[in-house]
This record gives structure tokens, C-alpha cells and sequence, in this order.
């Protein structure tokens, strides 16, 4: 059965609290653990008061003790905000202290605004220095060198599985250069998804880390007891893409049962667009339109992202989920 996994933003939903959503993640990966998900990924963003894991590296430690099979990682560490040293010792720590459970998905993009990236301190002046950054990070994860004189303590010798994240064609070439897993952010921007794939596939190179090509579809998931209940809860993350778009991002809203009521119909559409690489309504919905995902794009591993604002709701979502992953399963192996 293809492994099936979750990416949590941490979302602030409207009246709620970061130490809520924090709270709240931890217990989403209790849960995710129990069905059956492979990973419980988090991802960095900066000045924004809808998503709580800025400190994504803390965010995994948390999540992490709070669970006990389950991988957790970053989807992604955004490598341009921070030196690569600095990384491996954050992910060589939390390596160190649940072994075997690490990942480490690193991404290109600052994950914020100019201005937030020029207060992380980001060099914004010189030239592309993410390929030699992946490169560096992960010599810090490997065995000690006679001689060598910087290295990551805790970090060196812990083999912290590296991935890398796109949604253009750079990610996908560079991690077919490097022999890495590779993962597109089709659940928000999904346009150059075929191309990415195709570019990775017949490009990939073997590595002494990765044989084979591992591609990771990313994808919306919002499931309920009815098809109308489904799409009530994305209502959630349209409004949020909306807002972000018009230059008013803020937590995430509460569902609405008429979206047009309430968002400008041309960023309405934006949304649309930006949120088609989804599975949306009941178990029955959800499975077809994931059979149909998977059968068009053919992923080693399917990454579901559910911005929902209702916590209980969320948990439901991700049960059905599981079970239409399942069921899937089920499927294939009957047909083989």
C-alpha cells in the first residue's frame, strides 16, 4: 500500500490561540500515528499569525515526545534563512534524542515576506548558494572524517534522511542531481506539478543514499460524513488563500456555506486554482478522486495537507482519510 502522510502548518484558527494550535498538533499526531500515517511533517513560515511552527525545529520536538513510532519532520526548513551548520545541529539533536524518526525536508523559498527575510538576517544580496547548502548539511550528517575540523555535535553520524521540497522545476532538477526523495507543493501551487515529475523521473540520478527516484505528491484533503460536508470545511483555507492573496493574511477563518458571500470572486478563483490537487467531500468522494490522484501521477508517497478550523472535525477528516488510503490498498492488492 502507498504510504500516506500529513503536513500540519499549526494553523491559528479565528478566536483561538498559537498554544492552542500547538496543542492541537501534538494531538493530530497522536492520532495520525494511531491510523496508520507514515510522517507528521511541519513547515516554517514567518510572520504570520495564522501558522504557529516558525520555530519549526522546536515544533518536531514537540510533536515528537508526544508521540512514539510515527516519522516527524520539517516540510519544509526554508535552507536560505539559516546556515546549514546551524541546521544539522537543531536536526542532529532532535536525531539524537528520537533515533530513527527524523526527516529533514529542506525547501528554497524564505517562507515569508522580503522584509521578515531581511529581519532573519538572510543574505538577500548574493548569488544561489542552496545547492552547495543541501550539500554541506548533509556532510554534517555523516561519519566523522579524520581531520575534520567543523562539525555538527550532535549531528555527525546520525544519516538524518534529507528530502527536497519545490513547486518549480528547480527542486525537482536539483534533487534528481543530488540522488535525493523529492516532494512538490501541489497543495498550494500546482501548476508545474506534471512537468516536475517528468523532469525528476528521467533525470534522477542514483545515489549511494537512494537508488531510486521518491516522489511525494502533496495534497488537500478535506473530508467529511457528506460531500457537502467536505466542502464546507475547505470553505476554511479558501477564505485563508483569499486573504493572502488580497494582502490580508491573518488566522485561519472560520467554514462558511457560501463562499462567494464573502470573497471577491476573482481571488475566489485564485483559490480555486491554487487548492485543485485536492479530495474533497465523503469516504467515498475522497477515495475516488485519491484513486484518481494517484493513478494520474503515479507517487511513491502521498503528503495530505487538511486546514480545518474545527479541531474534532480535522481528526474525523483525517480518519476518513485513512481509511480511503486503505481501501485503495485494498484495491491494488486485489487487482494484482
Amino acid at each position: 500500500m502507498i504510504p500516506y502522510s500529513v503536513l500540519d502548518l499549526s494553523h491559528v484558527g479565528e478566536g483561538s490561540t498559537a498554544a492552542e494550535a500547538l496543542k492541537h498538533s501534538a494531538d493530530l499526531a497522536r492520532h495520525a500515528e494511531r491510523l496508520g500515517y507514515h510522517r507528521f511533517w511541519l513547515a516554517e513560515h514567518h510572520n504570520m499569525t495564522g501558522i504557529a511552527s516558525a520555530a519549526t525545529a522546536v515544533v518536531i520536538g514537540h510533536v515528537a515526545a508526544a508521540t512514539s513510532t510515527i516519522r516527524v519532520g520539517s516540510g519544509g526548513i526554508m535552507l536560505p534563512n539559516h546556515a546549514p551548520l546551524v541546521i544539522a545541529e537543531q536536526f542532529g539533536t532532535l536525531a539524537t534524542l528520537f533515533p530513527g524518526r527524523i526527516d529533514l525536508g529542506l525547501g528554497r523559498a524564505p517562507g515569508t515576506d522580503m522584509l521578515t527575510a531581511r529581519a532573519l538576517r538572510r543574505n538577500l544580496e548574493g548569488g544561489d548558494s542552496f545547492p552547495q547548502d543541501v550539500v554541506e548539511l548533509i556532510h554534517y550528517f555523516e561519519d566523522e572524517e579524520p581531520g575534520q575540523r567543523v562539525r555538527a555535535f550532535p549531528g555527525m553520524g546520525t544519516k538524518v534522511p534529507v528530502l527536497i521540497l519545490g513547486s518549480s522545476l528547480y527542486g525537482a532538477q536539483l534533487a534528481a542531481h543530488l540522488g535525493l526523495p523529492y516532494a512538490f507543493a501541489s497543495h498550494f501551487a500546482p501548476g508545474m506539478l506534471s512537468q516536475a515529475i517528468e523532469v525528476y523521473r528521467e533525470t534522477f540520478r542514483p545515489s549511494r543514499l537512494h537508488a531510486e527516484p521518491h516522489f511525494i505528491l502533496a495534497m488537500n484533503v478535506f473530508a467529511g460524513e457528506t460531500d457537502a460536508e467536505g466542502r464546507f470545511l475547505r470553505s476554511s483555507i479558501a477564505q485563508g488563500f483569499a486573504n493572502l492573496r488580497s494582502g490580508r493574511p491573518g488566522p485561519l477563518p472560520r467554514p462558511v456555506e457560501n463562499l462567494e458571500d464573502v470573497v471577491d470572486p476573482m481571488f475566489l478563483a485564485g483559490a480555486d486554482e491554487a487548492l485543485s490537487v485536492a479530495a474533497v467531500g465523503s469516504q467515498e468522494t475522497v477515495r475516488r478522486e485519491l484513486a484518481g490522484l494517484v493513478a494520474r501521477y503515479r507517487p511513491d508517497e502521498v503528503i495530505v495537507a487538511s486546514a480545518i478550523h474545527d479541531h474534532a472535525k480535522r481528526l474525523r477528516s483525517l480518519e476518513i482519510t485513512a481509511d480511503a488510503f486503505r481501501s485503495l490498498g485494498s484495491m491494488r492488492e486485489a487487482a494484482e
